[in-house]
């Protein structure tokens, strides 16, 4: 019986130890797991964390066609207010013949320009898209009927995530207006 009572007092320090040291190293990944739990209280907390891609279209131009050419280009500026990005992915014009399309012009040695087509340009959370004549814009074809500037065209921007925005855009004279 000695030998048991004599080791208890030892056991007990021992026992406080692990105790101790367990204690320890839990402390590091629960100051961890406190530390990302504060910050995305605080994120979710701003509104931003999660909410859905908010698009918004405005500035809707589209150039006066030469007589003759079979397609004009059209701009719009595109925000998106929301907390996640978003992709224009199509764009309708009911009043247009054929297919509009999304371009990216690019430039070429010795100051030539060239357009090449894109399935879809990305508008960033918070972010904006001002398309430009030097940048990302709509080719449209033209119309039958002859356009004048003033009027109005309707437009369909289709974006991944926010779905249709129905827009209009007016018809400006090429250089009555700046474009960037």
């Amino acid at each position: 019986m000695r030998r048991i009572l004599g080791r208890v007092p030892a056991l007990r320090s021992l026992d406080r130890r692990r105790l101790r040291d367990g204690a320890l190293a839990a402390l590091v990944p629960v100051a961890a797991c406190s530390v990302a739990l504060a910050g995305l209280t605080s994120w979710v907390g701003t509104g931003r964390a999660g909410s859905p891609a908010r698009i918004r279209v405005t500035d809707g131009r589209v150039l006066l066609p030469s007589a003759g050419v079979p397609e004009t280009a059209a701009f719009f500026r595109i925000a998106n207010e929301g907390g996640s990005p978003d992709t224009l992915v199509r764009i309708t014009a009911r009043d247009v013949p054929g297919e509009v399309t999304l371009s990216r012009h690019r430039m070429k040695q010795g100051n030539a320009a060239y357009r090449s087509v894109i399935d879809s340009v990305s508008v960033a959370a918070g972010g904006s898209l001002a398309m430009s004549p030097s940048g990302v814009d709509l080719t449209v074809p033209v119309p039958s009927d002859e356009w004048r500037s003033g009027d109005l065209v309707p437009f369909t921007l289709e974006f991944r995530r926010s779905g249709r925005v129905k827009v209009l855009a007016v018809v400006v004279r090429p250089g009555s207006v700046s474009l960037q």
